[in-house]
């Protein structure tokens, strides 16, 4: 780690929102050296730190969700809502490079937090906006979770499902992260404008626009009036194969002829390819639910892992098991390439998962405890010059608030 660098250290950024698409672009910059303060509602905090201990999540000792989004931050607990916390939020502004915010824009109004708001106070300041639709249009105001905005407006959530068979939900998190990756990126592009201008500027963007960009080739297709009506059957190597231990196989990447063919070897089913009916590609899609049928057949008779020996192996064909999240602590591409890691501190989890921006020659810091509401708040108060009985009448007016162990 000698030759890396902390490629946004110094840098002081405030984390003004909550649940995962906003915060997680803070994360982000946080793991590159920056400092990040998230802004936390006393007592309650940011809801998201709940979300693990629900009913119908999975269960774990720790909260791995938190540890996951929030690490690498500070937290100070200050109620936006009276004037001294307001003041207070005023002169970290003032001082700080980034304010990152997912609050609604109805909120942003009342509170007068919006860009025009509080631009003045800081003309170098990057102001990153995150909202569900955008910034303009008649559901500006709306909120809207990952699974509405990103997998339902999108058109993702009803096109990915097998005809007659009703749309199933996104997984948590699953439109979430890949926008904040999205708003790190408008972030960064920011930081070379300012470093060209010397100001800083409004960036943006939201869930629905992730979506659609995530479904683009779809939504260009439908864009362009293409015909819809033509569903991909699932035969052949677009159907998934189940083993004798109730496994699944994926043939997508077997895309020629001489690739089938290998196939047909691998698994000794020479019979079919002496079959006319399946000699060629054509006859082959003109029997192609027989054809199907049979390799289904052959599939069951062995386990995913004699498959996995006999055909990529031995013979290298091109087959995925279709992967369950079990799989991938044991999945050694992961630890490799350092999509998860170990944390730094003792968090009650082996590794955490990393964000997929990959750049040479810069280092990440590594993943610390991810704070408790407020944890950090006497602190950062001492560090903007308040005195220890003034921090102490704020607590008791409930200005601010901190972690009580």
């Amino acid at each position: 780690m000698s030759d890396e660098v902390l490629l946004f250290e110094g840098l002081k950024v405030l984390d003004v929102g909550s649940w995962i698409a906003g915060p997680v672009a803070a994360t982000m910059l946080a793991d590159r050296g920056a400092e990040v303060l998230k802004i936390e509602v006393p007592e309650d905090g940011d809801g998201y730190r709940n979300w693990a201990m629900l009913p119908f999540t999975p269960t774990a000792d720790t909260n791995y969700a938190w540890a996951m989004d929030a690490r690498n931050k500070r937290s100070l607990a200050l109620n936006l809502k009276s004037d001294e916390g307001m003041e207070i939020l005023h002169r970290l502004i003032r001082e700080c490079d980034i304010y990152i915010t997912n609050q609604p824009l109805p909120l942003r109004r009342e509170l007068k937090l919006s860009y025009d708001d509080i631009s003045s106070l800081n003309e170098r300041m990057i102001y990153a906006s995150l909202t569900p639709y955008g910034e303009e249009g008649p559901d500006r105001d709306n909120e809207a979770f990952d699974l509405v905005a990103y997998w339902n407006r999108s058109g993702m959530m009803d096109h990915l499902r097998h005809p007659g068979v009703e749309p199933i939900q996104a997984l948590p998190g699953m439109g979430d992260h890949p926008t904040a990756v999205a708003m790190y990126a408008a972030i960064v592009t920011a930081l070379m404008q300012r470093e060209r201008t010397g100001k800083g500027t409004k960036v943006h963007t939201s869930l629905l626009a992730n979506g659609v960009w995530s479904a683009s080739c779809m939504v260009q297709a439908q864009l362009a009036q293409a015909d819809f009506s033509t569903v991909p059957p699932q035969i052949l190597t677009s159907a998934l194969y189940e083993t004798s231990d109730d496994r699944l196989i994926q043939l997508n990447m077997i895309r020629t002829d001489e690739g089938f063919d290998r196939l047909l070897v691998a698994m000794d089913a020479f019979e079919l390819l002496a079959d006319e009916r399946f000699s060629t590609l054509e006859s082959r899609l003109l029997h192609a639910e027989e054809l199907t049928q049979k390799l289904r057949d052959i599939f069951r008779a062995k386990t995913l892992d004699e498959w996995i020996a006999i055909l990529r192996d031995e013979h290298e064909v091109p087959i995925e098991p279709v992967a369950r999240f079990s799989d991938l602590p044991t999945d050694d591409h992961l630890t490799l390439n350092k999509m998860i890691t170990p944390p730094v501190d003792d968090v009650g989890i082996d590794f955490i998962v990393n964000d997929p921006v990959n750049v040479n020659g810069l280092a990440r810091v590594g993943a610390t405890r991810a704070p408790e509401i407020g944890e950090h708040t006497d602190e950062v108060l001492a560090e903007l010059g308040f005195d220890k009985s003034t921090i102490k009448s704020m607590h008791d007016k409930g200005i601010v608030g901190c972690h009580q162990p």
